[in-house]
């Protein structure tokens, strides 16, 4: 508990006038003020991370959490829960979307085992296994109290020793059969929506399975009434050990004062799980793409963030997350190569900012 405590202490407010200075290098460039949008914006919000008007993401890393959820009991998921370890081991060869596109742009990938049901013998999986898998949220909480500190606390360790190892930017996957009603019993827990709201079909459910996946959420939060003021609560009682980990990661990005990106449905539970804590939070998190589940826009809502794309994208694994990383390399390379009106010879004096 003692380093999720003096983490929570360690995070400040974003940097207000680097901030200003960044925006008005930008309504200075040569184009209409405020016309490249979100670009912009990134550009802002990166200033107020580092303190630096000029930055870059050189150095990537993707950590993705793999645990399995005791709720898959329930017949919430179209997939076995042995799909886990497999999909574990096929991201250590490279195979999985997630690892495609982090070869593609250049990112390195952090693999951990924080519960799968299974143990997995791989030098490429950081063994961080809090248990063999949660319980099943229908008939008791997920996990204990401690044990949700304890995966809360390894995703914070696991983020300081890549921001010390020089990572300038942190993505957030995950990998585990069942995870989507997790997420949604979490997202319902903070908001008070039901699961007719929070959950979707995941990776594709019949109408009879999400029936058996809104009860069970349904069932989990009658019986577990988790506490959406305190978010250890909420993560132990209906929660995963995925969630857990990534909220960590989410912890540990603000405390160490770097860029942080949410993928899609399950990484926003733990996004929103670590802005509970502390709001600050939010100053350092990029939200990628709007997952296809029906969830995720009011995960965007509670959170207050928009993401940067709308790909109608539910893979998971962190696979929005090098996709974000380009778009913001495009946002951090306007500031540093597009020059002012002044630098252009226009006069700038006839534009009106419709912002």
């Amino acid at each position: 508990m003692e380093l999720l405590k003096e983490t929570l202490k360690s995070i400040s407010s974003p940097d207000e006038v680097a901030k200003e200075e960044a925006k008005k290098r930008l309504d200075n460039l040569a184009k209409p003020i405020g016309s490249l949008g979100q670009l912009e914006e990134i550009v802002i919000k990166m200033a107020g991370i580092t303190g630096n008007i000029y930055n870059k993401i050189d150095k990537k890393n993707i950590v993705v959490m793999c645990a399995d959820n005791g709720v898959v009991e329930e017949g919430v998921s179209a997939c076995p829960q042995v799909f886990t370890m497999i999909l574990t081991e096929n991201m250590t060869k490279g195979f999985t979307g997630v690892s495609v596109l982090s070869k593609m742009t250049n990112t390195d990938l952090t693999i951990v085992d924080i519960g799968l049901k299974e143990d997995i013998e791989n030098p490429k999986v950081l063994n961080k296994k809090i248990n063999c898998g949660t319980k099943n949220f229908t008939k008791g909480p997920s996990m204990t109290y401690d044990e949700a500190v304890k995966a809360i606390e390894v995703g914070i360790e696991v983020g300081d020793n890549l921001f010390k190892e020089g990572y300038d930017i942190l993505g957030t996957g995950e990998l585990g059969i069942g995870n989507t009603t997790t997420s949604a019993a979490v997202l319902s827990a903070f908001t008070g929506f039901g699961p007719e709201i929070t959950s979707g079909k995941g990776a594709g459910l019949t109408e009879e399975q999400y029936e058996s996946k809104k009860n069970a959420i349904n069932q989990g939060l009658r019986l577990n009434k988790p506490n959406k003021k305190d978010p250890i609560d909420v993560i132990s009682k209906v929660g995963g050990f995925d969630i857990a980990g990534m909220c960590g990661v989410f912890l540990s990005a603000a405390k160490n004062r770097k860029p942080i990106v949410i993928d899609g449905f399950i990484s926003s539970a733990a996004a929103l799980s670590a802005v509970k804590f502390n709001p600050l939070v939010k100053e350092y998190i990029f939200p990628s793409h709007l997952s296809k589940e029906p969830g995720a826009i009011y995960m965007m809502k509670e959170l207050g963030l928009k993401p940067m794309l709308n790909l109608e994208m539910r893979l998971g694994e962190g696979s929005g997350c090098p996709l974000a990383f380009q778009v913001m390399d495009a946002a951090l390379c306007i500031m540093d190569e597009m020059v002012t009106f002044e630098e252009a010879s226009i006069n700038s004096k006839v534009l009106v900012d419709i912002r």
